[in-house]
């Protein structure tokens, strides 16, 4: 089955002369990232593929587990990875088969056999973690091995993005000695098939550093250009990051800049920073418990939805870097619509208070944001206060703000502690279909008390039938104005993707594909001019 490239996502542009040459020497090439790693009672597994499921976490498991698909290098359809050749084999898309290639190993040398793919993806579906990743498998109903080398997913309904979803890091092959069938693997230690193998270090339950070597059993199509690759943690300090970078202490920096890092590097391209800008699909949202007071009533969510100045917001805070979103699909993905302008159109104070009067509703409405201090980079609090402002002017609503640290905040969000909370999404695969599934369907990445059968039953069944996503728009477009109704989220931003290296630093510009995946092994240290 054939899908459709993303529109919209082009090439990479380098701002400023990057080096010439290539291969590689005895030196790591150094990558920061803000990604906080850490082991606690809330987080017991952030390695484990049953588990992990953030972009941070997958970030590492991509260079070290190996998955069937893989998405190429410029994005586009998957192509084979650890397989050889993998297709639907029914006019349904029900079922869906790939052969191994020959010659795969773990790590360690051992064989990797169809069983252990059918052990891996079954112990997700079989653990099924609080916040996992296992709703991208579950419309999985039976995996079959054929010999040691075919394996067959026999789905329940038919699914076009299936291809998709085995390219993700919770489809990973993990070798079935070192994940025990039952219980997640705690601590920070990854076994896999992947080009890299993972020497972790950690500093009181917080990884500090993640150093890469070139795994030698690995057979795939991946070409590591780096023998050795080191990941190093800023957690929360971007300004120390980009000293680092600055310095020669790291080569690259990935995830997040900060907007003033950006601005520097766009107007001041001299010196030995370059400076990478590509499209993004990362998104920013507000999400409800909309079950919790005061925000059970949907009148409260629709007046936020009606004040929100989106544009205001984006500008402020993130200046060029982010753009308005007015649905939970990207503008750049098809099928997308500008469901919440077309329900809402511009912010209306006046608007808002008549969708609060004729639902009863007593103002002003008080009420808390909660965002995560950590994660998405020190401009979430700057965010969240210019949410609160905006929230506060209309006169309806008197808001607080209330910021906590990832490994917290997460659990508690799933705990249903916070009534109204803000996440951001980085895409698990370029389609429409995963920015609604995670938030919408069965199982949802949020946890969330919202059940809307027309689009769990109906409409995601319908679009996934369609192996040419154009003619899955009009489920899609549905999908999108019921949650403008509803808001069960409420969308607020689609930012850009960025990558700052030294100039002796070749590959920067595939360092991150369209889904904002590290991809280590295109980095080698070349000439500077």
């Amino acid at each position: 089955m054939v899908l459709p490239a993303v529109v919209g996502l082009l090439a990479p542009v380098l701002a400023a002369c990057g080096g010439s040459g290539g291969g590689s020497d005895d030196k790591a090439i150094v990558v920061g990232t803000t990604d906080r790693f850490s082991v606690s009672k809330e987080v017991p597994a952030p390695l484990d593929p049953a588990y992990a499921y953030d972009a941070g976490a997958w970030n590492v498991l991509r260079q070290t587990l190996q998955t069937l698909m893989a998405l190429p290098r410029g994005g586009g359809d998957p192509v084979p990875e650890a397989a050889r050749r993998c297709g639907f084999t029914d006019t349904g898309d029900e079922r869906y088969a790939c052969t191994l290639r020959s010659g795969l190993a773990f790590a360690n040398g051992d064989p990797v056999t169809a069983a252990d793919v059918k052990y891996s993806v079954e112990r997700v579906l079989r653990i099924k973690a609080d916040g996992g990743p296992s709703g991208l498998l579950s419309n999985i109903d039976v995996v079959e091995t054929q010999g040691d080398s075919k394996v067959v997913f026999h789905l329940k309904t038919p699914d076009a993005t299936f291809p998709y979803k085995l390219a993700t890091p919770a489809a990973g092959i993990v070798e079935p000695s070192h994940y025990p069938a039952n219980r997640l693997r705690t601590g920070f230690e990854v076994d896999g098939s992947g080009p890299y193998r993972l020497r972790a270090q950690a500093v009181k339950g917080t990884l500090v550093k993640a150093v890469f070597t070139k795994n030698p059993h690995y057979t795939g199509d991946l070409h590591p250009k780096s023998d050795r690759v080191e990941l190093r943690s800023f957690p929360e300090d971007p300004d120390a990051m980009g000293r680092a970078l600055e310095k020669g202490d790291i080569d690259l920096m990935a995830r997040t800049l900060s907007p003033e890092q950006i601005k520097k590097y766009t107007e001041d391209p001299g010196g030995s920073v370059n400076l990478v800008e590509s499209p993004g699909l990362e998104i920013r949202y507000l999400a409800f418990d909309t079950d919790a007071p005061p925000v059970e009533n949907k009148a409260v969510r629709q007046a936020m939805a009606q004040i929100v100045d989106r544009g205001a917001l984006a500008s402020r805070v993130y200046g060029s870097t982010a753009e308005p979103l007015y649905s939970l699909v990207p503008a750049t993905i098809t099928g997308h619509t500008n469901a919440f302008f077309n329900t809402y159109g511009n912010p209306s104070p006046a608007k808002a208070r008549d969708i609060l009067k004729k639902a009863g509703v007593s103002t002003p409405v008080k009420l808390t944001l909660h965002y995560t201090t950590d994660h998405y980079g020190h401009a979430t609090e700057k965010e969240f206060e210019t949410l609160r402002q905006q929230l506060d002017s209309s006169g309806l609503f008197r808001a607080d703000i209330v910021g906590t640290p990832w490994n917290q905040y997460r659990a508690q969000q799933l705990k249903g502690r916070y009534a109204v909370y803000g996440l951001g999404w980085f895409p698990d695969f370029p389609d429409a279909d995963n920015f609604i599934a995670p938030f919408l369907d069965k199982d949802n990445f949020l946890a969330s008390p919202y059940a809307n059968r027309t689009i769990r039953d109906e409409l995601i069944p319908q679009s996934r039938r369609e192996a040419d996503r154009l003619n899955a728009s009009n489920s899609l477009t549905r999908i999108q104005d019921i949650v403008a109704d509803d808001v069960p989220v409420l969308p607020l931003w689609q930012g850009k993707q960025y990558v700052a290296a030294r100039d002796d630093i070749q590959g920067a510009e595939w360092a991150l594909d369209t889904s904002s995946n590290l991809q280590l092994w295109e980095l080698s240290r070349g000439v500077s001019d």
